[in-house]
């Protein structure tokens, strides 16, 4: 039977990432007792106000056909939201989605087709791959230096641009490096982008989960206004992964552009979610402060128990859910080190190489799990880093 070329295109790019953790869930499943720390999930539960908001919906008879643009409330909630960064934002800058995912796949699709280049650093979250080759562009990488906090330069950017080139994916705070852009470095590359003609599309997901940075967006210049759009969702910010609940916000032309994109991918968010979320974002909920303070916390722990363990070394997180650890010294690769982890000392954890070449010598943890946890997990890391260590040694 003949198939569409998007699963040749996609065939490498899906679950494939994640086959240790698919491999952990499945020991665990099995009652192996092993120490997760492999994806980005809350640890908290959404806030009871936002479960009885989407049961009293339910209860309402809120779980009819929606409409593409998104229900009322929620696009009314979202133009509160965006123009506390940019005066001008109005119901015709948003498009409602399940999910940030979600939103990625539209607005690419709806910005980039076959030949066409779209610029995204290396590293980079493990879906970014399948939705750039999904609309038949291809990924055009840009690396992130570790010797640069893995932030994207405006000089690198510059260097790594096509002539076919027409989207920059740009993630702040990124995954998974926790990298926070400054406001001068986003100017720094708008500018590339303005001269490039180039869209700017900004995955912020992480904005509520900053440490001690200052969250900065393109969004948020002027400048760049006119060819940026973000997409967001409260899966991180309220512990809500489960609802699939995200937007798009970018300029009007755009969004009436892609409205019949998103009407024939999925006409409409489920309204009982929608009632949930708009909910969230008009009330004050504590729950990104309580992850913040948990993931900040987490992530000065790894760094204080691996500061003695000479061969590994943290890179300190300025936003979001992940630590990423430094084992070249092992002697051995990212990859190697990670599933020789799960193997040894019952430790789940992301081989950097998920998430491209320029972390392949990284694993990356998730702050998700309790404090004693992490602990433990970190004496079984140093435990492993040191007999890598011995071997290469020996072998030496």
């Amino acid at each position: 039977m003949r198939y569409a070329s998007i699963t040749k295109r996609l065939a490498d790019l899906g679950s494939g990432k994640w086959s240790l953790h698919i491999r952990a869930r499945q020991l665990k499943a099995s009652g192996a007792d092993l120490i997760e720390l492999t994806i980005g999930e809350p640890d908290l539960p959404p806030h009871r106000a936002l479960l009885d908001e989407c049961q009293r919906a339910m209860d309402a008879g809120r779980y009819r056909y929606s409409n593409g643009r998104g229900e009322p409330a929620l696009v009314a909630a979202l133009a509160a939201k965006y123009r506390r960064r940019r005066a001008e934002v109005t119901a015709e800058n948003i498009l409602c989605f399940p999910g940030t995912q979600t939103a990625l796949f539209a607005v690419m699709l709806g910005l980039a087709e076959a030949g066409d280049g779209v610029l995204v650093g290396d590293p980079l979250y493990a879906t970014y791959e399948g939705v750039i080759h999904s609309t038949g562009a291809h990924p055009v990488l840009v690396p992130l230096k570790p010797e640069h906090g893995f932030h994207m330069r405006a000089e690198d950017l510059e260097r790594a641009i096509t002539p076919n080139c027409r989207v920059l994916l740009l993630n702040t705070p990124h995954n998974p490096t926790g990298a926070v852009l400054t406001k001068a470095e986003i100017a720094a590359i708008g500018e590339v982008a303005r001269r490039h003609d180039l869209w700017i599309v900004c995955d912020e997901v992480y904005e509520e989960l900053v440490f001690d940075a200052a969250f900065a967006s393109p969004f948020d210049n002027q400048d760049l206004a006119e060819r940026t759009v973000v997409v967001s969702s409260i899966s991180k910010s309220h512990a809500a992964p489960g609802f699939r609940s995200g937007w798009a916000i970018g300029p009007a032309e755009f969004t009436y552009r892609l409205l019949p994109v998103s009407e024939t991918m999925l006409f409409g968010q489920q309204p009982f979610i929608a009632d949930m979320t708009a909910y969230a974002l008009t009330h004050e909920i504590d729950t990104a402060r309580q992850m913040r303070e948990a993931y900040g916390r987490r992530a000065d722990r790894i760094a204080i128990a691996l500061a003695r363990t000479p061969c590994v070394s943290v890179l300190p997180p300025e936003a979001g859910m992940f630590a990423l650890i430094d084992v070249a010294g092992t002697g051995v690769s990212g990859e190697a080190f990670a599933w020789a982890l799960l193997e040894e000392e019952s430790v789940a954890v992301m081989p950097g190489s998920s998430f491209g070449e320029q972390a392949q010598d990284f694993i990356r943890v998730s702050l998700t799990v309790p404090d004693a946890a992490i602990d433990e997990a970190c004496r079984r890391i140093a435990v492993l880093a040191e007999r890598c260590a011995n071997r290469e040694e020996r072998r030496a």
